[in-house]
């Protein structure tokens, strides 16, 4: 049997008294997506700078293609494209400038691995010589995309590629790196967007330095043990309070404009929530079952982790 693109064991990382990885433990077979799920502060990060042999692990071993992340480092560097979650080129030099130099760093050129890229470099090749400070968002991540894939790496690590860019961006964002993982290309990416989890083929959801889960995202769903309702009315957060304070309730969560109210399963009675509801001033414009999403499982997910 192969080894696995990426083998963790055991891995922790402390920041003095700070955890911030706490004993990870998981395998990514080669050629899979796999998306990394959780807030801001929960490890996505470290865990990432750790695979890209950037921080060095106070304990356990991390394997990428079949390398460890601390003795050999500077081969793994040469195996692996990264793009930190910050855009991290050189803001004064122009798209092809940036491109350019990210192919001599690793011996090649542009036009020996054009075919790599094209389908991305070639919608902002037309601005080739502005300043890379100077590009959009979308155009940016673009780049920062070539540039991580120029030496034809077999593993690409993406640390929040999505963040801060518009919905279409982020929709042609996943369209490509699905083309990419056809083209046989392994997949870490993270993210704190619970809608983009469903694109992966497995994702691990992450918080505070742990991994609570890690499955397809179909299997996070089916999962969910709870019957879940959706709940409106205008003031929202009375609604929200209200409904915390619900006897035999099991989790109330805010999401938009509405409040997703859990139960164990057959313990629902409309009637009787109204009832309080109303005692409570609160007139709610409408109760309806709904299934769970990803969001909906890492929010409990979450809450049994700090309980």
């Amino acid at each position: 049997m192969d080894s696995p693109a990426v083998s963790v064991k055991n891995l922790t990382l402390r920041y003095g008294d700070t955890l911030a990885l706490n004993d990870l433990s998981f395998d990514v077979p080669h050629g899979e997506l796999l998306g990394f799920i959780g807030p801001d502060g929960a490890g996505k990060t470290t865990l990432f700078r750790v695979l890209t042999t950037l921080l060095v692990p106070t304990h356990g071993s991390a394997q990428v293609d079949g390398l460890d992340v601390v003795k050999d480092y500077r081969q793994i560097r040469n195996n692996i494209g990264y793009m930190p979650g910050r855009f991290s080129l050189y803001q004064d030099l122009s798209v092809e400038e940036n491109l350019t130099f990210f192919a001599t760093i690793f011996g090649t050129t542009i036009r020996e691995n054009y075919d790599l890229i094209k389908d991305i470099y070639s919608q902002i090749e037309p601005f080739k010589n502005r300043k890379a400070g100077q590009l959009s968002g979308g155009m940016k991540q673009k780049l920062a995309l070539s540039c991580a894939l120029i030496h034809k790496p077999g593993i690409l690590f993406l640390d929040e590629p999505t963040t801060g860019v518009d919905a279409v961006s982020r929709r042609e964002f996943w369209e490509m790196l699905k083309r990419l993982q056809a083209g046989d290309i392994t997949i870490l990416v993270s993210t704190p967007y619970m809608d983009e989890a469903v694109l992966c083929d497995r994702v691990a959801l992450i918080q505070n330095g742990r991994i609570m889960k890690i499955t397809t995202p179909a299997n996070v769903i089916a999962s969910y043990p709870y019957s879940l309702f959706s709940v409106k009315a205008d003031d929202i957060y009375g609604l929200l309070k209200a409904l915390r304070d619900y006897p035999g309730i099991h989790r109330a969560d805010a999401f938009g404009q509405t409040v997703h109210l859990s139960f164990n399963k057959d313990e629902f009675r409309e009637a009787a929530l109204l009832d309080y509801l109303k005692e409570k001033g609160i007139e709610p414009a409408g109760i309806r079952e709904i299934k769970a999403t990803i969001e909906d499982c890492f929010m409990d997910l979450m809450g049994k982790e700090e309980g």
